[in-house]
């Protein structure tokens, strides 16, 4: 029986593509209901093991769909998403269409930034005065931000920004212009993704 991969929801019916999807597949398609979108591929699994490869290919359909038809509001979903069959994933639309709907209101016309600013080995940094800075320099051009984990010792900031499209090129040169001034920060910028750290829609179970 061939389950589904979910990649995330959209306001449409009619995406389809061929492309390298995850677990081999080479195709994803839209299961709908009333005008909202699941974008998915096919699976032999409803509990697929999540390695390095597949977690960048689920990455780069999500850019995929965001790029489609000059531009998509997709809410995403996490690695790992997948059901029996059409069926089910409908009845999950059905019950979760208004939370959808609130989420795409709230992400339209934005992608996720990730900053990450590791101190330099043996520098001497001052958390706080950077994290002021930060929140000064960054906080006027994003929408939203949410602070992640510090996994590291050295590990001075770590968050990511809910950016308006139209105000990328503003927050890249704010990223350079902050590099440049601080020579005792590894400055890592990722991104764009699509809006993980911004959206809450519980979906239920995947059978």
């Amino acid at each position: 029986m061939t389950n589904r991969y979910v990649y995330g929801v959209v306001e449409s019916d009619d995406i389809e593509f061929e492309t390298e999807a995850v677990a081999g597949a080479e195709r994803v398609y839209t299961v709908s209901h009333r005008r909202l979108g699941a974008v998915v591929s096919d699976i032999d699994t409803t509990d697929p093991a999540e390695t390095d490869e597949d977690a960048q290919i689920h990455d780069e359909v999500l850019r995929e769909i965001m790029a489609h038809d000059g531009g998509t509001t997709i809410v995403p979903m996490q690695f790992g998403m997948a059901f029996e069959g059409d069926r089910e994933l409908k009845n999950v639309l059905r019950g979760a269409r208004p939370a959808f709907r609130r989420a795409m209101n709230d992400i339209e016309g934005t992608v996720e930034l990730g900053l990450k600013l590791v101190r330099e080995e043996g520098a001497d940094v001052d958390r706080d005065a950077v994290e002021a800075e930060v929140a000064d320099v960054f906080g006027t051009i994003a929408a939203q931000s949410v602070e992640n984990d510090l996994f590291s010792d050295r590990l001075v900031l770590n968050r990511s920004y809910l950016v308006d499209e139209d105000d990328r090129e503003a927050f890249d040169e704010a990223v350079a212009e902050f590099e440049d001034d601080h020579d005792e920060l590894l400055v890592q910028y990722t991104g764009p993704f699509a809006p993980y750290s911004f959206v809450d829609v519980e979906i239920g179970a995947k059978r």
